[in-house]
């Protein structure tokens, strides 16, 4: 795989990358496949139920957990997912570990004992939704919305088949939440990006990659994250993430979010052994470092602002 030169040059000296590293891990042809299980759907005493080709199930002893969450493991075969009924069941999602941090981003930044309203903006296929819907408190409110007509459908299976009444599924511009002023305690933006943290996926992201795609990414982030942030409450939590290794995308977001809608970081605590890397206030997910693509994390809370006292 020949990865974009510009890619690469663009990468050097941010905080953990190793380019000969990071060639070798796309050169390997190594393919990671993780899966969450669903709380309400799975007997911890008989393992995860995922049939394969051979297998009637997976044995809990046969899973390496994903460090920073509670419901999440690596599997070393992957299945034929599509024919296994537990699957189509909602009794597990098949998901990228690095996805999976916003567990951590939600139990840091909030109370999940706490009713919450919740809007994951950018939602389909479903993944951080489900994985959402395990975390809140049944008195919670989701609302996952999918500005895309033809993702609209997936996405509201895989919450049907999660089994949570407290759900809702729209399909609108993210532009439309902005008359919703201040009632979302948590907003969700997992934004349409380059992709370039999909290449050892899918190998026709190479291809699509472009330094003109990626300022066009960042402006589009930046329109979506300034539509819905109306919507979020004084002291509410805003989680953003991509699923690409530029900074135009990753730090410059952030550093646009702090001086130009005065919001503040939420640090989050990492064990140094999960291989996580801060970087620029948000999380970084190098696949030389973790098992997984990349995600790059970026936690914040909205300022209330404060009228000026006479001096």
């Amino acid at each position: 795989m020949e990865l974009p030169l510009a890619l690469l040059s663009s990468l050097k000296g941010l905080p953990g990358y190793d380019e000969s590293a990071f060639l070798a891990v796309h050169q390997s042809g190594e393919q990671v496949t993780s899966v969450r299980v669903n709380p309400l759907k799975w007997n911890s005493a008989n393992g995860i139920m995922i049939t394969g080709d051979d297998e009637q199930s997976l044995p809990e002893t046969a899973l390496r957990p994903v460090p920073w969450t509670s419901n999440g493991y690596y599997i070393d075969k992957r299945p034929s997912f599509t024919f296994d009924p537990f699957f189509h069941a909602g009794a597990y999602y098949v998901q990228e570990a690095s996805s999976m941090f916003l567990e951590q981003a939600m139990m840091q930044g909030t109370d999940l004992t706490k009713p919450l309203r919740v809007l994951d903006a950018c939602a389909a296929p479903g993944g951080k939704s489900t994985h959402l819907l395990s975390l809140l408190s049944p008195d919670s409110l989701l609302v996952s919305n999918e500005v895309i007509k033809a993702r609209v459908n997936i996405l509201r299976d895989n919450l049907s088949k999660w089994g949570h009444a407290n759900q809702v599924v729209t399909q609108s511009d993210p532009r439309f939440f902005s008359t919703l002023e201040n009632y979302f305690d948590v907003i969700v933006v997992d934004a349409p990006c380059s992709g370039s943290g999909l290449f050892r996926k899918d190998e026709d992201a190479v291809a699509e990659w472009s330094e003109q795609h990626v300022i066009l990414c960042a402006q589009r982030q930046q329109r979506i994250l300034s539509d819905l942030l109306p919507a979020l409450r004084p002291g509410g939590l805003l989680i953003y993430s991509t699923c690409s290794y530029s900074s135009e995308e990753d730090e410059s977001v952030l550093h646009w979010l702090e001086h130009e809608h005065e919001m503040r970081i939420v640090p989050l605590k990492t064990d140094p052994a999960w291989g996580v890397i801060p970087s620029g206030g948000g999380y970084r997910f190098w696949p030389h470092h973790t098992k997984g693509k990349d995600y790059s994390w970026l936690p914040w809370k909205k300022q209330q602002i404060l009228p000026a006292i006479p001096g």
